[in-house]
């Protein structure tokens, strides 16, 4: 139970607009007037600038490009008869791509507005109760001062902010937006204009043309995310639990052995598999030489033997992790209940099916849900090894490795329909923040902490 702080309650704004002089009162029209009257310079410069930047660049570009957000743009390029030349000419038409970018823009430099603001409103009535109160109102030195002291936190995260903004906010927001358009090959700016088109790219991927391909990569993306999330724990505990053993030596190398493939870079171990496991390449070579095959196993090519290939080269990249992780669990647990147990008659299975598995799953609990959410954006070990393939007649633009992801970049990059693919990007975050909000709550180690 939270206790609720004893202290007067701040002037509502009425209150304000009522009381205040006749600065306060001109702050809810002109940002900053209460603090140029009380010789804040710099703070009221600030907020006054903020105003007329804004307005002014709403006046000169911001309402029209807020209208154009509406159509999307209303005139094609193409060639247009020209009377004085005699010729077609190429007439330049609306970039439906260019004017929602400046149209989110647009908004979210109108909520940047706003935001000032309130802010403003805050300082002139912060100014209003220190008068009140009797107290001096700080200057711009002050406010200076504060900012490289007390507030200094406020100052380095300003630019940090401003860069989430435009670089995240503003990108993330436009590929959503392209979600509920017909930005696709057929309409492909400059030269065709796309518009709004509602949920309609939502209903053709869940129950249109495209189900027929996005839920058996769906069923597979979901597979491979088990397969390797399990695979890599249960072989990590185990490979862990092999060198921990008493009558194991040199245990430190063997452990070195083993992480030294994550020195090696990710990509050039999944380019070197997928050099080494080719249709013509040495492990099948060596097989027929031996005499063990009569013809190359179609590793990457086939869609079975391709699925079973990706799982197993992946715990090669991730046991050494989970071996890591659970050796320093083992090497905490309690030697004193290790040993009651032991008195007690337990054997080395009761002992790791009672004892030690419970402890390494209630701490490694929280990575193992991010590890699976990571293997279902796994780009690396599907784009690098098989990419994407073997082909599948039966799916659009994607293959019969190809997770969501991976799909994702097929129709971005090959088939350029980026609707369909700003789509699969949301039901993968859906389905990511969803699984992962469920078992974290469900965890022990959430219910405990």
């Amino acid at each position: 139970m939270f206790k609720k702080k004893n202290g007067p309650k701040p002037i509502t704004y009425r209150e304000l607009f009522k009381k205040g002089d006749l600065p306060t009162k001109l702050s809810f029209l002109v940002m900053g007037a209460a603090n140029l009257a009380n010789k804040q310079i710099l703070k009221g410069l600030i907020f006054l600038a903020t105003e007329v930047g804004i307005i002014g660049w709403l006046f000169y570009a911001g309402f029209h490009t807020l209208a154009m957000l509406q159509t999307l743009g209303t005139k094609e390029q193409g060639l247009v008869y020209n009377e004085d030349l005699g010729i077609d000419i190429l007439q330049k038409g609306d970039n439906s791509m260019l004017i929602l970018l400046f149209g989110i823009a647009a908004i979210l430099i109108c909520i940047l507005l706003i935001i000032m603001y309130i802010i403003n409103l805050r300082s002139a009535r912060n100014i209003y109760e220190l008068k009140q109160a009797g107290k001096k109102i700080p200057s711009t030195k002050d406010d200076l001062v504060s900012l490289v002291n007390e507030r200094f936190h406020a100052t380095l995260m300003t630019i940090p902010l401003l860069g989430v903004l435009f670089f995240t906010v503003l990108p993330l927001l436009y590929m959503i937006s392209i979600a509920f358009t017909n930005y696709d090959h057929k309409h492909l700016p400059p030269k065709s204009l796309f518009t709004w088109v509602g949920f309609e790219n939502f209903s053709n991927v869940i129950t249109g043309d495209m189900a027929s391909t996005f839920f058996p990569v769906l069923g597979w993306t979901l597979i491979w995310a088990v397969l390797a999330t399990v695979t890599n724990f249960f072989f990590g505990v185990i490979l862990a639990l092999l060198i921990q053993s008493k009558g194991i030596k040199y245990k430190k190398f063997w452990r070195t052995i083993f992480v030294i493939t994550m020195a090696v870079p990710q990509f050039v171990s999944l380019l070197i598999m997928r050099n080494l496991l080719n249709g013509a390449g040495p492990i099948n070579s060596i097989l027929m030489n031996l005499g063990w095959i009569d013809s190359a196993i179609p590793f990457l090519t086939d869609p079975m033997w391709a699925k079973i290939t990706v799982i197993i080269v992946n715990m090669w990249i991730g046991i050494p992790v989970t071996m890591l992780v659970s050796t320093g669990i083992i090497q905490n647990l309690d030697r004193d209940q290790i040993e009651a147990a032991e008195i007690d008659g337990a054997n080395k299975f009761q002992i790791f099916r009672s004892i030690t598995f419970p402890q390494i799953l209630f701490v490694m609990t929280p990575a193992l849900i991010q590890q699976f959410i990571g293997n279902i954006n796994n780009f690396n070990v599907i784009f690098l090894l098989t990419g994407g393939g073997p082909t599948n007649s039966d799916f659009y633009g994607a293959g019969s490795t190809d997770l969501l992801v991976t799909w994702l970049y097929n129709l971005t990059v090959n088939t350029m329909d980026y609707n369909l693919a700003s789509v699969i990007g949301i039901l993968i975050f859906i389905l990511s923040a969803v699984f992962s909000l469920i078992m974290y709550t469900r965890t022990n180690s959430f219910k405990e902490a």
